[in-house]
């Protein structure tokens, strides 16, 4: 069990707490926010304190910490505050819920990982990696770091994702398949080919948005 500071204050972070409280022996003890956007002193009955004063209230060799934010900006905003934290000196607990299936796959930390994922044999995830509920993750593949999966995203056996990607609800990816860095998989797309570097694919079969990089459009 770990004392845990939960970074935000909005809906994924409300989620985080709620089932740290119920599917974990964790302790949430307070949530930490950047000065700027501080509104008010607590939340969910727990304190809300300044991210760059975190380390003085709540210090790294007593306090585990986690950052379970959205995708925004091709999980660059989540990434920063992640390597933030570990400067300041945190661990990062992951949360892999009691109701996902994960065959003793090794996952990285600071994942968020919901209810009904099935994450088959041999199957490596890395670090700061959000699967919202209801995705089918395939065999023999690897998922690299600060990485969003939505909702019922099918990925194939022996697929290789890059960092920085992102998968919209329903997207489904062929086996053997490379996601290559900060590929954004629109909603329902049906990626066959290798895709490139920040590229934008919609349709099925999924087709490369023209002259646009991922992290114009999210």
């Amino acid at each position: 069990m770990a004392k845990v500071i939960i970074f935000g204050v909005l809906d994924t972070a409300e989620l985080a707490h709620y089932y740290l409280r119920h599917d974990t022996e964790h302790e949430v003890v307070a949530f930490a926010v950047n000065r700027e956007y501080i509104r008010e002193d607590s939340f969910k009955g727990l304190p809300v304190v300044a991210f760059e004063d975190v380390e003085t209230l709540f210090p790294p060799a007593g306090y585990s910490f986690f950052a379970p934010m959205t995708g925004r900006n091709m999980n660059r905003n989540r990434e920063a505050i992640y390597n933030q934290a570990k400067a300041k000196g945190y661990q990062f607990i992951s949360y892999v819920s009691s109701k996902a299936t994960t065959f003793e796959n090794k996952i990285g930390d600071n994942c968020f990982i919901l209810e009904d994922n099935t994450i088959q044999p041999f199957t490596t995830i890395g670090n700061n990696v959000v699967m919202w509920s209801g995705n089918h993750i395939g065999h023999h593949g690897t998922i690299h770091d600060h990485v969003f999966f939505t909702s019922h995203v099918v990925l194939s056996g022996h697929c290789n994702v890059e960092s920085y990607s992102f998968f919209g609800v329903n997207a489904t990816i062929r086996d053997y398949t490379h996601i290559a860095q900060g590929t954004l998989a629109g909603m329902a797309s049906a990626i066959t080919k290798e895709t490139e570097e920040w590229g934008i694919y919609i349709g099925n079969p999924a087709k490369k948005v023209p002259g646009k990089k991922s992290y114009e459009a999210y």
